[in-house]
């Protein structure tokens, strides 16, 4: 039998530099997402706007998102994989050159807009495409190193970018990301390999997508654990604040942070064999933080340690749900992927609408009990989505399909054969 769909770069070891290049390209997407929560000042003083509208291009960049992936993914399903991810890096290397040189803010807001839509096109493909790169029993592996460019955008990323912001002006932060974008172009034109597309006779519907037996599963822990998780990160600062911490935010998202870069490692090193044990381990994690928080938050040993928790759950969830969505989804994995994404994207939207509520009406205490309310169905149906979903080990197709080594083809191998 002869094998024409993927290049030959399937070996037993990570092939890092392509895994890099993704991780970067994951780092370009949540940097130009959250940078600019630490520059509002700035920015709303120079498009001549108050804070809370500058706020809002975070939210347009989410929505931007959440409209444009599942429609786009059905668009591009036939298009190279290659070709694909450089048009999403070359569209954040255009949203964030007009966002750096914008004086309008209706202009500002387009950029952003755009910028989102070339979000919810890499999200969609990135989680797939390190799995392509690898060996099934590598898949969860390479996706960790790929996921990483999250905790470190969110560890090290933006306090670099709000720094940088600081000390030469906000858009100088921007000009920064378009740097890294032509730079990134470049690397993955050069160094990672290509995929095809799934063509047109194979692109299946997003009606049988969801109706793939773990599927639903996934898709509702990554809405309801990324919407427990925004309520309350989202506005943090004002919590910390409640609880006489308001000077120390900064400490606070840093070990936070470190957190987060510690759980991918330990979600890397272990998801391709223990993915349902780490996904409610993560979400005890993270219930027991947020339980921790609501009780004793104003008690500094009690808060760092909660957020240490906080942070080993959330840092490898990612990982966690694109791996899940992934294996459950088999042949219609891009389109499984492009929902998670429009949920996560929708959770944190809602997120951010429910958590200012709260904060209004009832105080940020709030919200470590909204939290806590929403992860109890999140992980009952991690619990009980055993065989699907969340299972013990990652499962064949319906098919049975496996290649001369044991390990599970995807939909363009089997087509090839």
């Amino acid at each position: 039998m002869t094998r024409t769909s993927e290049p030959e770069s399937r070996t037993e070891r990570l092939p890092l530099l392509s895994l890099l290049a993704l991780a970067t390209a994951v780092f370009v997407t949540s940097l130009t997402e959250t940078l600019p929560a630490g520059l509002l000042p700035s920015i709303s003083q120079s498009l001549s706007v108050s804070e809370s509208a500058a706020g809002q291009t975070i939210t347009i960049y989410a929505i931007g998102t959440a409209l444009t992936t599942i429609p786009l993914t059905v668009i591009t399903a036939g298009w190279r994989r290659k070709r694909l991810l450089l048009l999403s890096i070359i569209g954040f290397l255009v949203a964030n050159s007009v966002t750096a040189v914008s004086s309008n803010y209706e202009l500002t807001m387009v950029a952003r807009f755009v910028a989102g839509m070339a979000a919810g096109v890499a999200w969609a493909l990135l989680a797939g495409y390190a799995r392509r790169l690898v060996p099934e029993h590598l898949q969860g592996r390479a996706i960790a190193v790929a996921m990483a460019g999250i905790p470190v955008a969110l560890a090290a990323g933006v306090p670099l970018g709000t720094f940088i912001g600081k000390e030469f002006g906000w858009r100088v932060a921007f000009w920064a990301m378009t740097v890294i974008a032509v730079i990134l172009v470049a690397w993955i034109a050069a160094f990672v390999p290509d995929f095809p597309g799934q063509g047109r006779g194979n692109r299946a519907s997003f009606n049988r997508t969801i109706t793939t037996p773990g599927v639903g599963a996934v898709l509702f822990v990554t809405l309801t654990f990324v919407l427990a998780h925004t309520i309350f990160y989202a506005y943090i600062a004002s919590f910390l604040d409640s609880v006489g911490a308001g000077d120390q935010v900064d400490v606070a998202l840093l070990v936070f942070g470190l957190a987060c870069l510690i759980s991918i490692w330990v979600v890397g090193a272990k998801i391709d064999r223990t993915l349902r044990l780490l996904a409610i381990t993560a979400t005890v994690l993270f219930a027991i933080a947020v339980t921790a928080l609501g009780l004793a938050g104003d008690t500094p040993i009690v808060l760092y340690s909660a957020l240490f928790l906080w942070g080993l759950a959330w840092g490898g969830a990612p990982t966690l749900l694109q791996t899940a969505v992934g294996v459950a989804g088999g042949s219609v994995a891009d389109e499984a992927q492009a929902m998670l994404v429009t949920l996560w994207n929708v959770a944190m939207a809602v997120g951010g609408v429910i958590g200012g509520l709260l904060l209004s009406g009832v105080g940020p205490n709030s919200f470590a009990w909204a939290a806590l309310v929403i992860l109890a169905p999140t992980l009952l149906v991690i619990v009980l989505a055993k065989r699907h979903g969340f299972a013990a080990a990652p499962k064949l197709d319906d098919a049975g399909n496996k290649d001369d080594a044991g390990n599970k083809l995807d939909a363009d191998e089997i087509h090839a054969r």
